[in-house]
């Protein structure tokens, strides 16, 4: 696995959406986002054909990627948001000029696609970071979520995943009068959760979001992990329900990958929705547990002797840590101590 070269402050970083162009929905919240990466990280962003386009094809979408990586003057791609139909694009992908142009690639949720395919050509990439949800976020942008993305951006480096105090995943709308000055809603956390085997493992870094991996899987376009592994996997704003993270977690275990991994992390379940998915606080406490619940059934299962972390903030919750995917880490169950290589 390749370690791309970072970019330093004052470096032009390509700005895409290789899922959806939401920007264009909300431009409000978008130049937040470009403004905090200027101010806040020191980068210049680079914006592309399709970066503001809502509906542009697969092959449009494509072609900014590649011309994101090919120019010599990038130095990181970053995706504005995740989406849903990035899968479309892998068959517009070169290969080739990818490994010739490796570059620091930062997203999450449905970026698992470029995620996971950037690995299978040997380059280590960045799950974790928006420019809508984290650079945009409302208030400021969380301290932990800052942090890791200046170190996983800038740095080359062992770094230790911090446990937060507090979280959210109730989000304000994007079309809120003076979104910026609001202030997120935030909950007391009650920490990591440890399961399963003691002891410590290390290795490299493969998983993201589990219902972009079964597509990718359905589509037979996955890059199968490196052996000895360590997954990790998160659920979407979907909120998918305790059978079916049961499900798509069995069928990594029938596949034969589930029983390889030595450590699993999970990120903590995002339990509401701003559209649609508005729970109470005890139904998202139970929808909390039942996912947990899911995890740790199947992983007995299939991989009994694993460590197993679980509520990370890895996924599509507030703060969010960002994990080299490719990447080295190490997970001690006995120190209770979870360290990434930038």
């Amino acid at each position: 696995m390749d370690y791309p070269a970072k970019p330093r402050p004052g470096s032009r970083v390509a700005v895409i959406s290789p899922s959806a162009g939401l920007p264009a929905l909300f431009p409000t919240v978008y130049e937040l986002g470009l403004r905090r990466l200027r101010t806040e990280f020191g980068l210049e962003p680079v914006e592309y054909p399709t970066t503001r386009v809502m509906g542009a094809s697969p092959a449009d979408r494509a072609r900014d990627v590649m011309a994101a990586f090919a120019d010599p003057s990038i130095s990181a791609v970053l995706s504005t948001i995740g989406g849903d139909d990035q899968l479309r694009l892998l068959r517009f992908l070169d290969p080739e000029v990818l490994r010739a142009n490796p570059k620091p690639f930062l997203g999450y949720s449905d970026n698992t696609t470029l995620l996971n395919y950037l690995s299978g050509l040997g380059i280590v990439s960045y799950h974790g970071g928006s420019i809508l949800v984290h650079f945009g976020r409302a208030g400021a942008m969380h301290p932990l979520t800052a942090e890791s993305l200046s170190a996983a951006l800038f740095t080359s480096d062992w770094y230790d995943l911090t446990e937060s105090p507090d979280y959210t995943d109730e989000s304000i709308s994007w079309q809120t009068p003076d979104y910026e000055s609001q202030t997120q809603p935030m909950f007391p956390s009650s920490g990591w959760q440890w399961h399963g085997a003691g002891g410590a493992a290390g290795g490299r870094l493969w998983g993201g979001n589990i219902e972009v991996l079964t597509w990718l899987l359905a589509a037979d376009v996955v890059a199968a992990p490196p052996p000895n592994a360590i997954f990790f996997t998160e659920t979407s704003e979907d909120m998918p329900p305790a059978t079916e993270v049961y499900y798509m977690l069995r069928n990594l275990g029938e596949r034969g990958w589930l029983g390889q991994f030595p450590a699993i992390l999970v990120g903590r379940a995002k339990c509401w929705e701003l559209l649609d998915k508005r729970l109470s606080p005890d139904a998202k406490r139970a929808y909390a547990e039942e996912q947990r619940a899911a995890v740790l059934r199947a992983v007995g299962e299939y991989a009994p002797n694993a460590i197993v972390v679980l509520d990370l903030d890895i996924g599509h919750t507030d703060p969010q840590l960002v994990l080299p995917y490719g990447g080295e880490a190490e997970v001690d169950a006995d120190a209770r101590r979870i360290r990434v290589h930038y």
